[in-house]
């Protein structure tokens, strides 16, 4: 799994492509912190458009992302969730504490 950036007005954007199981959970987690750190983000917006896959331990990550803005005072969704991680949020319910958009084409 791989995880790209962009950052504009106190909003960081993260990317992830790939697959997001329990080995790139935890990695993906690490970068994330430390990509928290580095730009202190009023908002987070993680893009799964190029997540082909994701399990549980995706979901965990997700949780413990919004918990950490919300500790901050920040704010964090989720956009464009590809089908199957899609339907792993829709069936988990994060949809209840983690906003979902979907791009509409």
């Amino acid at each position: 799994m791989e995880i790209g950036t962009a950052f504009a007005e106190g909003r960081l954007t993260a990317y992830l492509t790939g697959e997001l199981d329990q080995h790139e959970a935890r990695r993906a987690m690490e970068s994330m912190d430390e990509l928290l750190e580095e730009y202190l983000p009023r908002d987070l917006v993680v893009d799964l458009s190029g997540l082909r896959f994701m399990d549980s331990s995706g979901i965990a990550l997700l949780i413990r992302l919004s918990r950490r803005l919300r500790e901050t005072g920040g704010r964090m969704w989720i956009e464009n969730p590809a089908q199957q991680p899609k339907r792993v949020i829709d069936t988990a319910g994060i949809d209840r504490l983690i906003p979902v958009s979907v791009r509409k084409l």
